[in-house]
């Protein structure tokens, strides 16, 4: 059958297109003539889980399944930031004075209340925000806030890639976006690793999420891993293994 969902358990170390691509020639090889695949919402190479491709006559209806809220699975490391919000960049120490220099940003009017817990543990002398600060700041993003992609996204600027324009030093911005919430779960917390699990509305970008949080709890912060556990009611655990 030609027009098909299909969903993929996408490993780290490969894009969305390269998964794409090889799913096009596995259906290739299957049918004997070249068939029409897309995807509905890319997944960066280094993150891995739920990526859900459509073939055939499917791929008409790319923009239902892009509407769809996501759950997912985030390894964030505190007291570090990385060019480009996750491994692939280059990573460097956070430091008092980039605290300072962005005080307000992570969302729409964070206020006093997001950066107050910060301050307090920095002026209690402690090296570390305790768990119940982490979760004070984490909650406070729960609700509809607005979100500024990353630089290094698959956004299109004036008919280009975001990451493209980066990677050439090209100076640009992006325009901010509504997204909801809608629960951030700590699972583990052992500084300086914290791993959450967040329920999105599609749009989210969970690298940018992390990094406002690291601001939030003044240690800044970048992802480490990711993995997309749902799409909707499509779930990974239904997801084929691919194999590169």
């Amino acid at each position: 059958m030609e027009d098909q969902i299909i969903l993929i358990d996408k490993p780290a170390g490969i894009s969305s297109f390269g998964v794409v691509a090889k799913v096009r020639g596995k259906l290739k090889s299957e049918f004997g003539h070249k068939v029409k695949v897309g995807h509905t919402g890319t997944l960066d190479p280094f993150a891995t889980g739920l990526l859900i491709l459509l073939s055939g006559k499917m791929t008409k209806k790319s923009a239902e399944f892009l509407k769809l809220d996501k759950i997912y699975e985030a390894t964030l490391k505190l007291g570090y930031i990385s060019s480009t919000g996750d491994p692939e960049g280059e990573i460097r120490q956070y430091t008092e004075e980039q605290t300072q220099q962005h005080p307000n940003e992570g969302g729409p009017e964070l206020g006093k209340a997001r950066i107050s817990a910060s301050r307090l543990w920095r002026q209690a002398g402690w090296t570390r925000p305790e768990l119940d600060t982490v979760g004070s700041v984490t909650n406070s993003f729960i609700g509809k806030i607005t979100q500024t992609p990353p630089r290094f996204s698959a956004i299109k600027i004036n008919g280009q890639r975001a990451y493209k324009l980066a990677r050439k030093g090209e100076n640009f911005e992006i325009p901010s976006r509504q997204i909801e919430i809608y629960s951030i779960d700590i699972l583990n917390y052992n500084y300086p690793e914290l791993k959450i699990r967040v329920h999105c509305s599609s749009g989210t970008y969970i690298r940018t999420l992390a990094e406002d949080i690291g601001k939030q709890l003044g240690t800044g912060a970048y992802l480490t891993a990711l993995r997309r556990l749902r799409i909707g009611n499509y779930n990974v655990e239904d997801a084929e293994q691919l194999v590169l």
